[in-house]
Protein backbone atom coordinates (compact mmCIF):
# COMPACT_ATOMS: atom_id res chain seq x y z
CA UNK A 1 0.00 0.00 0.00
CA UNK A 2 1.39 3.62 -0.76
CA UNK A 3 1.91 5.86 1.98
CA UNK A 4 -1.73 7.30 2.00
CA UNK A 5 -2.52 4.19 3.76
CA UNK A 6 -0.46 4.81 6.66
CA UNK A 7 -1.69 8.74 7.37
CA UNK A 8 -5.53 8.36 7.13
CA UNK A 9 -8.08 6.54 9.08
CA UNK A 10 -10.32 4.06 7.63
CA UNK A 11 -13.27 3.76 8.92
CA UNK A 12 -16.61 2.05 7.83
CA UNK A 13 -19.53 4.22 6.73
CA UNK A 14 -19.01 4.09 3.26
CA UNK A 15 -21.57 6.61 1.25
CA UNK A 16 -20.92 7.20 -2.76
CA UNK A 17 -22.38 10.25 -4.75
CA UNK A 18 -23.67 8.83 -8.17
CA UNK A 19 -22.79 11.48 -11.45
CA UNK A 20 -24.34 10.79 -14.36
CA UNK A 21 -26.56 8.25 -12.92
CA UNK A 22 -28.92 8.04 -15.85
CA UNK A 23 -31.23 5.21 -14.87
CA UNK A 24 -29.57 4.02 -11.63
CA UNK A 25 -27.61 1.00 -12.87
CA UNK A 26 -24.24 2.04 -11.39
CA UNK A 27 -25.82 3.07 -8.09
CA UNK A 28 -27.85 -0.35 -7.80
CA UNK A 29 -24.72 -2.31 -8.01
CA UNK A 30 -23.07 -0.45 -5.41
CA UNK A 31 -26.07 -0.50 -3.40
CA UNK A 32 -26.49 -4.33 -3.57
CA UNK A 33 -22.84 -4.22 -2.47
CA UNK A 34 -23.35 -2.66 0.59
CA UNK A 35 -22.78 0.95 -0.45
CA UNK A 36 -25.11 3.51 0.66
CA UNK A 37 -25.87 5.60 -2.12
CA UNK A 38 -26.75 8.98 -0.75
CA UNK A 39 -27.30 10.77 -4.16
CA UNK A 40 -27.85 10.86 -8.26
CA UNK A 41 -27.52 13.29 -10.17
CA UNK A 42 -28.50 13.74 -13.58
CA UNK A 43 -29.68 16.42 -15.89
CA UNK A 44 -32.62 14.12 -17.72
CA UNK A 45 -35.93 14.34 -15.65
CA UNK A 46 -36.42 10.78 -16.84
CA UNK A 47 -33.90 9.49 -14.46
CA UNK A 48 -35.85 10.72 -11.52
CA UNK A 49 -38.74 7.95 -11.06
CA UNK A 50 -36.10 4.66 -11.41
CA UNK A 51 -33.30 6.42 -9.31
CA UNK A 52 -35.92 7.67 -6.39
CA UNK A 53 -37.97 4.40 -6.42
CA UNK A 54 -35.23 1.65 -7.38
CA UNK A 55 -32.39 3.43 -4.76
CA UNK A 56 -34.84 5.43 -2.47
CA UNK A 57 -32.12 7.93 -2.69
CA UNK A 58 -32.02 12.20 -3.78
CA UNK A 59 -32.21 12.71 -7.58
CA UNK A 60 -30.32 15.99 -8.10
CA UNK A 61 -31.76 17.47 -11.68
CA UNK A 62 -29.33 19.78 -12.70
CA UNK A 63 -26.23 19.84 -15.26
CA UNK A 64 -22.95 19.07 -14.00
CA UNK A 65 -21.07 21.59 -15.57
CA UNK A 66 -23.33 24.10 -13.06
CA UNK A 67 -22.65 22.18 -9.93
CA UNK A 68 -19.87 23.19 -7.46
CA UNK A 69 -17.96 20.50 -5.77
CA UNK A 70 -19.02 22.02 -2.66
CA UNK A 71 -22.98 21.21 -3.37
CA UNK A 72 -21.55 17.73 -4.09
CA UNK A 73 -19.39 17.49 -0.77
CA UNK A 74 -22.73 18.28 1.03
CA UNK A 75 -24.48 15.20 -0.49
CA UNK A 76 -22.14 12.91 1.22
CA UNK A 77 -23.82 14.37 4.66
CA UNK A 78 -21.34 12.38 7.80
CA UNK A 79 -19.76 9.70 5.58
CA UNK A 80 -16.43 8.39 6.80
CA UNK A 81 -15.04 7.34 3.50
CA UNK A 82 -16.58 9.20 0.36
CA UNK A 83 -17.33 7.46 -3.00
CA UNK A 84 -17.65 10.22 -6.19
CA UNK A 85 -18.95 7.63 -9.08
CA UNK A 86 -19.71 8.42 -12.30
CA UNK A 87 -20.41 7.20 -16.47
CA UNK A 88 -20.31 10.76 -18.28
CA UNK A 89 -22.32 10.60 -20.99
CA UNK A 90 -20.43 7.61 -23.48
CA UNK A 91 -22.03 9.04 -27.00
CA UNK A 92 -18.95 11.45 -27.43
CA UNK A 93 -16.33 9.12 -27.90
CA UNK A 94 -18.43 6.68 -29.95
CA UNK A 95 -16.89 5.29 -32.99
CA UNK A 96 -18.04 8.45 -34.86
CA UNK A 97 -17.47 10.74 -33.20
CA UNK A 98 -13.92 10.35 -32.14
CA UNK A 99 -13.11 9.84 -35.92
CA UNK A 100 -14.42 13.58 -36.56
CA UNK A 101 -11.55 16.87 -36.37
CA UNK A 102 -13.56 18.86 -34.66
CA UNK A 103 -13.77 18.59 -31.02
CA UNK A 104 -16.96 17.60 -29.56
CA UNK A 105 -18.01 19.89 -26.63
CA UNK A 106 -19.62 17.37 -25.07
CA UNK A 107 -16.52 15.67 -24.26
CA UNK A 108 -16.29 18.31 -21.64
CA UNK A 109 -18.41 16.30 -19.36
CA UNK A 110 -15.40 14.41 -18.59
CA UNK A 111 -13.72 17.13 -17.44
CA UNK A 112 -16.36 18.67 -15.64
CA UNK A 113 -16.22 15.38 -13.61
CA UNK A 114 -12.43 16.14 -12.96
CA UNK A 115 -13.48 19.31 -11.42
CA UNK A 116 -15.57 17.93 -9.60
CA UNK A 117 -13.35 15.55 -7.66
CA UNK A 118 -10.45 18.16 -7.57
CA UNK A 119 -13.53 20.58 -5.45
CA UNK A 120 -14.97 17.73 -3.31
CA UNK A 121 -11.70 15.79 -2.93
CA UNK A 122 -13.43 12.24 -2.47
CA UNK A 123 -11.32 9.55 -0.96
CA UNK A 124 -12.14 6.84 -3.94
CA UNK A 125 -13.79 7.68 -7.30
CA UNK A 126 -14.54 5.17 -10.03
CA UNK A 127 -15.47 5.58 -13.14
CA UNK A 128 -17.08 3.86 -16.28
CA UNK A 129 -17.21 4.89 -19.99
CA UNK A 130 -16.98 3.19 -23.46
CA UNK A 131 -13.40 1.60 -24.10
CA UNK A 132 -12.56 3.68 -27.43
CA UNK A 133 -12.30 6.90 -24.22
CA UNK A 134 -8.50 5.19 -23.14
CA UNK A 135 -7.31 6.03 -26.57
CA UNK A 136 -8.16 9.84 -26.24
CA UNK A 137 -5.20 12.56 -25.58
CA UNK A 138 -8.08 13.92 -23.12
CA UNK A 139 -7.71 10.17 -21.19
CA UNK A 140 -4.30 10.37 -20.25
CA UNK A 141 -4.97 14.10 -19.73
CA UNK A 142 -7.87 12.59 -17.09
CA UNK A 143 -5.09 9.95 -15.44
CA UNK A 144 -2.46 12.67 -14.97
CA UNK A 145 -4.78 14.86 -13.52
CA UNK A 146 -5.87 12.43 -10.87
CA UNK A 147 -2.61 11.19 -10.15
CA UNK A 148 -1.56 14.66 -9.19
CA UNK A 149 -4.56 15.30 -6.83
CA UNK A 150 -2.41 12.14 -4.96
CA UNK A 151 -4.45 9.40 -5.62
CA UNK A 152 -3.73 6.01 -6.48
CA UNK A 153 -5.57 4.30 -9.49
CA UNK A 154 -6.11 1.40 -11.90
CA UNK A 155 -8.14 1.32 -15.03
CA UNK A 156 -8.36 -1.03 -17.67
CA UNK A 157 -11.00 -2.66 -20.25
CA UNK A 158 -13.53 -4.90 -18.75
CA UNK A 159 -15.43 -7.87 -20.56
CA UNK A 160 -18.79 -7.41 -18.77
CA UNK A 161 -19.73 -10.75 -19.21
CA UNK A 162 -17.47 -12.23 -16.87
CA UNK A 163 -19.15 -10.15 -14.03
CA UNK A 164 -22.42 -12.03 -14.20
CA UNK A 165 -23.65 -9.77 -17.17
CA UNK A 166 -25.12 -11.67 -20.22
CA UNK A 167 -24.35 -9.79 -22.65
CA UNK A 168 -21.11 -9.08 -24.65
CA UNK A 169 -20.16 -5.68 -24.15
CA UNK A 170 -16.66 -4.21 -23.16
CA UNK A 171 -16.52 -1.20 -20.60
CA UNK A 172 -13.34 0.92 -19.61
CA UNK A 173 -13.58 1.15 -15.84
CA UNK A 174 -11.26 2.94 -13.43
CA UNK A 175 -10.58 3.00 -9.76
CA UNK A 176 -8.92 5.58 -7.89
CA UNK A 177 -8.40 6.08 -4.23
CA UNK A 178 -6.54 8.18 -1.88
CA UNK A 179 -5.77 5.41 0.66
CA UNK A 180 -3.35 3.67 -1.58
CA UNK A 181 -3.17 0.71 -4.16
CA UNK A 182 -6.85 -0.38 -5.48
CA UNK A 183 -7.66 -3.71 -7.66
CA UNK A 184 -9.89 -3.73 -10.41
CA UNK A 185 -13.16 -6.25 -9.75
CA UNK A 186 -12.46 -9.26 -9.93
CA UNK A 187 -14.24 -11.60 -12.65
CA UNK A 188 -16.97 -14.00 -10.79
CA UNK A 189 -15.16 -17.15 -12.71
CA UNK A 190 -18.57 -18.89 -13.57
CA UNK A 191 -19.47 -19.84 -17.56
CA UNK A 192 -21.11 -16.49 -18.97
CA UNK A 193 -24.68 -16.50 -18.76
CA UNK A 194 -26.53 -16.89 -22.06
CA UNK A 195 -29.88 -15.14 -23.56
CA UNK A 196 -31.95 -18.24 -22.39
CA UNK A 197 -30.62 -18.51 -19.01
CA UNK A 198 -31.54 -14.85 -18.60
CA UNK A 199 -34.78 -14.48 -20.90
CA UNK A 200 -35.62 -18.16 -21.55
CA UNK A 201 -38.36 -18.72 -19.20
CA UNK A 202 -40.25 -15.20 -20.02
CA UNK A 203 -43.95 -15.30 -21.08
CA UNK A 204 -44.19 -15.67 -25.02
CA UNK A 205 -45.33 -12.43 -26.66
CA UNK A 206 -46.46 -11.30 -29.97
CA UNK A 207 -45.11 -8.73 -32.46
CA UNK A 208 -47.09 -5.42 -31.39
CA UNK A 209 -48.40 -6.64 -27.68
CA UNK A 210 -47.69 -6.97 -24.45
CA UNK A 211 -47.40 -8.93 -21.04
CA UNK A 212 -50.75 -8.37 -18.93
CA UNK A 213 -48.81 -8.60 -15.50
CA UNK A 214 -45.82 -6.90 -16.66
CA UNK A 215 -46.00 -3.83 -19.37
CA UNK A 216 -42.13 -3.63 -20.09
CA UNK A 217 -42.09 -6.79 -21.38
CA UNK A 218 -43.75 -5.39 -24.67
CA UNK A 219 -42.29 -6.02 -28.19
CA UNK A 220 -42.81 -3.42 -30.88
CA UNK A 221 -44.98 -4.47 -33.47
CA UNK A 222 -43.20 -5.23 -37.16
CA UNK A 223 -44.49 -4.30 -40.01
CA UNK A 224 -45.11 -7.20 -42.39
CA UNK A 225 -42.06 -7.12 -44.21
CA UNK A 226 -40.16 -7.33 -41.37
CA UNK A 227 -42.46 -10.18 -40.31
CA UNK A 228 -41.66 -11.73 -43.01
CA UNK A 229 -37.64 -11.03 -43.04
CA UNK A 230 -37.68 -12.67 -39.70
CA UNK A 231 -39.46 -15.63 -40.32
CA UNK A 232 -36.79 -16.50 -42.83
CA UNK A 233 -33.99 -15.70 -40.17
CA UNK A 234 -32.08 -17.88 -37.79
CA UNK A 235 -30.20 -17.79 -34.59
CA UNK A 236 -26.48 -16.58 -35.67
CA UNK A 237 -27.67 -16.06 -39.04
CA UNK A 238 -27.46 -12.97 -40.79
CA UNK A 239 -29.52 -10.73 -43.75
CA UNK A 240 -27.27 -12.08 -46.40
CA UNK A 241 -29.25 -15.97 -46.31
CA UNK A 242 -32.77 -14.12 -47.02
CA UNK A 243 -33.62 -14.18 -50.47
CA UNK A 244 -32.43 -10.85 -52.42
CA UNK A 245 -36.38 -9.39 -53.23
CA UNK A 246 -35.90 -9.54 -48.98
CA UNK A 247 -33.19 -7.20 -48.55
CA UNK A 248 -33.30 -4.16 -47.75
CA UNK A 249 -31.95 -1.40 -50.12
CA UNK A 250 -28.84 -0.16 -48.30
CA UNK A 251 -27.67 -3.54 -47.74
CA UNK A 252 -27.23 -3.66 -51.65
CA UNK A 253 -24.83 -1.18 -51.85
CA UNK A 254 -21.03 -1.57 -50.98
CA UNK A 255 -21.47 0.27 -47.33
CA UNK A 256 -24.35 -1.49 -46.17
CA UNK A 257 -22.55 -5.04 -46.79
CA UNK A 258 -20.61 -4.99 -43.71
CA UNK A 259 -23.12 -4.77 -41.54
CA UNK A 260 -24.73 -8.39 -41.20
CA UNK A 261 -25.51 -8.37 -37.87
CA UNK A 262 -28.34 -5.97 -38.36
CA UNK A 263 -32.04 -7.72 -39.09
CA UNK A 264 -30.35 -10.54 -36.85
CA UNK A 265 -31.69 -13.40 -34.25
CA UNK A 266 -29.89 -13.91 -30.95
CA UNK A 267 -28.49 -17.16 -30.03
CA UNK A 268 -30.09 -18.63 -27.13
CA UNK A 269 -26.21 -20.16 -26.14
CA UNK A 270 -24.25 -17.20 -26.11
CA UNK A 271 -24.81 -13.88 -24.30
CA UNK A 272 -26.78 -11.33 -26.11
CA UNK A 273 -25.05 -8.27 -28.30
CA UNK A 274 -24.21 -5.34 -26.73
CA UNK A 275 -27.30 -3.75 -25.64
CA UNK A 276 -27.72 -0.08 -27.27
CA UNK A 277 -30.80 2.56 -27.07
CA UNK A 278 -32.66 1.26 -29.81
CA UNK A 279 -32.22 -2.81 -29.10
CA UNK A 280 -36.28 -2.81 -29.10
CA UNK A 281 -36.14 -2.59 -32.96
CA UNK A 282 -35.56 -5.30 -35.38
CA UNK A 283 -34.02 -3.90 -37.87
CA UNK A 284 -31.24 -1.83 -35.42
CA UNK A 285 -29.08 -4.94 -34.79
CA UNK A 286 -28.86 -8.25 -33.86
CA UNK A 287 -31.80 -7.98 -31.66
CA UNK A 288 -34.54 -10.17 -32.51
CA UNK A 289 -35.91 -12.93 -30.17
CA UNK A 290 -34.03 -16.83 -31.24
CA UNK A 291 -37.72 -18.23 -31.80
CA UNK A 292 -40.42 -16.05 -31.30
CA UNK A 293 -41.33 -13.84 -34.56
CA UNK A 294 -40.53 -10.44 -32.95
CA UNK A 295 -37.66 -8.15 -31.34
CA UNK A 296 -36.89 -8.54 -28.16
CA UNK A 297 -38.99 -6.82 -25.11
CA UNK A 298 -37.83 -4.10 -23.25
CA UNK A 299 -37.79 -6.19 -19.96
CA UNK A 300 -35.57 -8.28 -22.36
CA UNK A 301 -33.21 -5.64 -22.63
CA UNK A 302 -33.40 -4.47 -19.12
CA UNK A 303 -32.29 -8.39 -17.68
CA UNK A 304 -29.82 -8.69 -20.69
CA UNK A 305 -28.47 -5.15 -18.76
CA UNK A 306 -28.03 -7.44 -15.73
CA UNK A 307 -31.83 -5.45 -14.34
CA UNK A 308 -33.51 -7.16 -11.92
CA UNK A 309 -37.00 -8.49 -13.02
CA UNK A 310 -39.11 -6.13 -11.11
CA UNK A 311 -36.82 -3.17 -11.22
CA UNK A 312 -39.05 -0.39 -12.43
CA UNK A 313 -38.39 2.17 -14.97
CA UNK A 314 -41.72 4.64 -14.90
CA UNK A 315 -44.51 4.93 -12.66
CA UNK A 316 -47.16 2.12 -12.70
CA UNK A 317 -49.93 2.86 -15.22
CA UNK A 318 -48.04 5.05 -17.74
CA UNK A 319 -48.02 4.58 -21.32
CA UNK A 320 -44.33 2.64 -22.39
CA UNK A 321 -42.63 4.69 -24.14
CA UNK A 322 -40.66 2.40 -26.24
CA UNK A 323 -37.79 5.20 -27.17
CA UNK A 324 -37.80 6.66 -23.74
CA UNK A 325 -37.36 3.82 -21.56
CA UNK A 326 -35.04 2.11 -24.24
CA UNK A 327 -32.88 5.15 -23.52
CA UNK A 328 -32.65 4.58 -20.17
CA UNK A 329 -31.96 0.92 -20.46
CA UNK A 330 -29.48 1.19 -23.31
CA UNK A 331 -27.37 4.13 -21.73
CA UNK A 332 -27.04 1.86 -18.10
CA UNK A 333 -24.20 0.87 -16.43
CA UNK A 334 -24.91 -2.87 -16.56
CA UNK A 335 -25.99 -3.09 -12.26
CA UNK A 336 -24.12 -6.41 -12.19
CA UNK A 337 -20.95 -4.58 -13.13
CA UNK A 338 -21.67 -2.15 -10.56
CA UNK A 339 -22.13 -4.71 -8.06
CA UNK A 340 -18.34 -5.83 -8.90
CA UNK A 341 -16.95 -2.16 -8.91
CA UNK A 342 -18.76 -1.84 -5.06
CA UNK A 343 -17.45 -5.25 -4.02
CA UNK A 344 -14.04 -4.21 -5.17
CA UNK A 345 -14.05 -0.80 -3.17
CA UNK A 346 -15.40 -2.59 -0.02
CA UNK A 347 -12.52 -5.21 -0.66
CA UNK A 348 -10.11 -2.41 -0.85
CA UNK A 349 -11.21 -0.49 2.29
CA UNK A 350 -11.12 -3.75 4.09
CA UNK A 351 -7.59 -4.57 3.44
CA UNK A 352 -6.62 -1.31 3.93
CA UNK A 353 -7.92 -1.85 7.55
CA UNK A 354 -5.92 -5.09 8.23
CA UNK A 355 -2.73 -2.64 7.40
CA UNK A 356 -3.75 -0.35 9.94
CA UNK A 357 -4.59 -3.14 12.20
CA UNK A 358 -1.45 -4.89 11.59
Amino acid sequence: MGNHAMQREVPSRIVAVDLFCGAAGLSLGLKISGIKVAAGIDLDPACRFPFETNIGAMFVEADVSSLSGKAVDSLFGDASIRVLAGCAPCQPFSGYTTKRRSIDRRWELLLEFLRIVRESDPDIVTLENVPRLANLPLWQDFVTDLKSQGYFLNWDVLDVSKFGVPQNRRRLVLLASKFGDIRLPEPIGTPPTTVKKAIGKLSPVKAGEANPVDPLHASRALTPRNLARIRQSRPAGTWREWPKRMRVACHKTGSGKTYPSVYGRMSWDKPSPTITTQFYGFGNGRFGHPEQDRAITLREGAILQSFPRDFQFAPTGSRVNFRGIGRLIGNAVPPALGLAIGNAILNHVTALKRTDRG
